[in-house]
């Protein structure tokens, strides 16, 4: 079998000396490591209580964004599941019905849109690939639970109320998207 690197590294088989075979020098430099470490600052954070700061560029829990009128930006064109390593994204397309102008700013909207946070592995090229600036990775840590079918989340977890909107700015001032 042909390595894919073509890098090779020669193991010498040399005999070991009698304090190898002893071992000691190798306890007490693991021992030394111990009480380096023991007397070090603990990095430690008890989390409920404290929170660690972020980075501006931080990529948390999912975020389906709408517009200033309270529309869905998501248009299912689906090029953030293409995008997607993990396959971790689905959705179903519909057309939008007479009366519908309020809720979706396009002819066609998600009807169904599930991410499976546990496929998900949060690279952010679902929202690099959206032309509609519609789904964002947002600073907020996503929530631990105890059975498989509570990481798949829908349009009701996803998509975000108009009164607790979600600030995404600092998501959209690092890379490709500019201020309009």
């Amino acid at each position: 079998m042909e390595h894919l690197s073509n890098r090779s590294k020669v193991v010498s088989d040399k005999p070991m000396t009698f304090m190898e075979r002893l071992y000691l020098p190798a306890i007490f430099a693991g021992m030394m490591t111990t009480l380096k470490h023991l007397f070090r600052r603990h990095n430690t954070i008890k989390y409920p209580e404290e929170q660690r700061v972020f980075a501006p560029v931080y990529r948390g829990m999912h975020v389906l964004k709408r517009d200033e009128k309270g529309r869905e930006n998501c248009t299912a064109c689906g090029l953030c599941a293409v995008a997607c390593p993990a396959e971790a994204i689905t959705m179903v397309a519909a057309e939008r019905k007479p009366g519908e102008e309020n809720l979706y700013r396009e002819e066609k909207y998600a009807e169904t849109y599930e991410i499976n946070m546990l496929r998900c592995i949060f690279c952010g090229l679902c929202e690099e690939a959206c032309p509609k600036e519609a789904i964002f990775l947002t600073d907020r840590i996503v929530p631990t639970e105890f059975e498989r079918d509570d990481f798949i989340y829908g349009k009701d977890l996803l998509v975000e109320s108009m009164d607790h909107r979600i600030d995404i700015t600092k998501r959209q001032h690092t890379g490709k998207r500019s201020d309009k």
